[in-house]
């Protein structure tokens, strides 16, 4: 997702990591080469040499007729390779013994090293489980997923879902459900709502799982300000147990995604009982992100509703990751250009530079504290499974339609308002960080990004990338009418 030259006065395309302003940039960016390998798969030699985990990588290289790179004592010994090859896809294949937080952390900095500019250079995932056999199931799976049944232990738009139930973990007693073709109805819960919610994944089956709340790698606390009972994991086992100690096993195989959007450390795996290895092992996800450190800013965990849940149908969950990424990079190098540079920074993303806001950052009305919020989420969430399987919400109400078009190299992004006023507000306030993500569309070829030229709507402060167009979203209260960017680009290697 390399940038190229800036043109001032017609839009941003770029925007760097060494920028004073992401406005004004010159910097050669490598071309993306065509016909260079769409898909890699990234494995350590321990790992492809041990025979399941060899089959593994083995049946995901078949898949995607992809390249295999190995690596030896570090990860990061495949930069070269991802440079040469700049695949679209990039999966990591990892034992659990090898993807905890450093290695996350990792392969979010490597993944933006590709090219020279700060974004998101390919769409990566970590394909691990705690056996072998778990991670084979998320590689055999043929056919992508439509999400058209939720569950939930944390507010969601129900709107914007086709059939669910989330249980609330503020309000004790109080639950919101949903059948296809109905409307969202109000319900009396349990006062303890664990076999209720292991019933929901048992026998609900569930397309997607999404939670909130207090959590560590070994349990999910299922109300934030009332008691009630846990989730737990312990060697694959995934399991309820109530205020009253009685336990209740989840037992769910069909194939679904797993948002835990605010928990705390639900992403880290840190050995054979952690939560995201029982959630792969026993409930059937294929797909998830989550926190590798305790969460308290929220902009890359929330901000999955903003993009996948809440414009159902537009994204895969692995582009809705990606998007969320770039919008968090773009905000961040807003607020901070130099931080966009930064990699070491501790628990509450204090750093030993010295951090200021941008003019920009400051009539966004972001605060120094939103740098070091911004920091701090930008590596520290995980996207576990194979990247390109598509999961995707069943289509849905959106709060305005975006349309890329291309004809003779000319690309043509075109937004339109499909909810009156309420067109560029968040569309549900649960949570933290939530709304004014900007629009991202994905190109449906690399481009050189070297010939790109913004000629309209670049007032609006566009990137064009080799494989996105970013435009930020208009302000909640914005005049509520139809907006185009259009600009040309060269196919990349023609």
């Amino acid at each position: 997702m390399g940038m190229g030259r800036c043109q001032v006065g017609e839009g941003v395309v770029g925007g760097g990591m060494r920028l004073k302003t992401l406005l004004i940039s010159v910097f050669a960016v490598p071309v993306w080469q065509a016909g260079a390998a769409d898909y890699a798969v990234v494995v350590s030699e321990g790992t492809a040499g041990e025979a399941g985990w060899g089959k593994v990588v083995a049946a995901l290289a078949e898949k995607h007729g992809a390249t295999v790179m190995k690596w030896k004592g570090s990860v990061d010994e495949v930069l070269p390779g991802l440079k040469g090859e700049h695949p679209r896809f990039t999966c990591f294949v990892a034992t659990p013994a090898e993807a905890g937080r450093d290695f996350v952390n990792g392969v979010h900095r490597m993944t933006r090293k590709l090219d020279e500019d700060p974004w998101v250079d390919t769409r990566w995932g970590i394909l691990t489980g705690l056996t072998a056999e778990d991670a084979m199931r998320s590689v055999t799976e043929r056919e992508g997923l439509v999400i058209r049944k939720v569950g939930s232990g944390t507010e969601l738009a129900m709107d914007r879902i086709e059939s669910g139930t989330w249980y609330c973990e503020l309000r004790q007693g109080h639950m919101v459900s949903k059948a296809s073709g109905g409307e969202a109805a109000e319900g009396k819960a349990p006062g303890d709502t664990t076999a209720a919610l292991v019933g929901l994944m048992n026998e609900g089956k569930p397309d997607m799982w999404v939670t909130s709340g207090h959590a560590t790698e070994r349990d999910w606390m299922l109300g934030f300000r009332y008691r009630n009972g846990f989730w737990k994991s312990a060697a694959g086992r995934l399991y309820g147990e109530d205020t009253k100690g009685r336990t209740f096993d989840v037992k769910s195989p069909n194939p679904k995604v797993y948002l835990p959007i605010g928990n705390c450390l639900m992403g880290h795996i840190d050995g054979p009982d952690a939560m995201a290895l029982a959630y792969m092992h026993s409930a059937g996800v294929r797909q998830m992100i989550g926190y590798v450190e305790p969460t308290w800013y929220g902009y890359m965990g929330w901000g999955m509703l903003d993009y996948f849940v809440e414009q159902p149908g537009r994204y895969t969950l692995s582009e809705a990751f990606t998007a969320n990424s770039l919008a968090l990079l773009h905000r961040l190098g807003m607020a901070c250009p130099e931080a966009l540079a930064v990699e070491k920074y501790d628990g509450m993303g204090q750093t030993k530079e010295k951090l200021s806001l941008t003019a920009a950052g400051k009539a966004a009305g972001l605060k120094p504290m939103d740098i070091n919020g911004l920091l701090f989420d930008r590596d520290m969430v995980a996207f576990y499974g194979d990247p390109a399987w598509e999961a995707r919400m069943a289509k849905g109400k959106c709060n305005f339609r975006q349309e890329l078009t291309e004809k003779d190299g000319v690309y043509t992004l075109t937004v339109t308002p499909l909810a009156g006023e309420a067109s560029w507000r968040a569309v549900n306030k649960n949570g933290s960080q939530r709304g004014g993500r900007p629009v991202v569309a994905f190109l449906p070829k690399r481009i050189d990004a070297g010939t790109v030229k913004v000629t309209s709507g670049g007032d609006r402060g566009v990137v064009v990338a080799d494989d996105f167009v970013l435009v930020p979203l208009p302000s909640a209260d914005a005049e509520v009418a139809p907006f185009s960017v259009v600009f040309s680009a060269k196919v990349a290697g023609k």
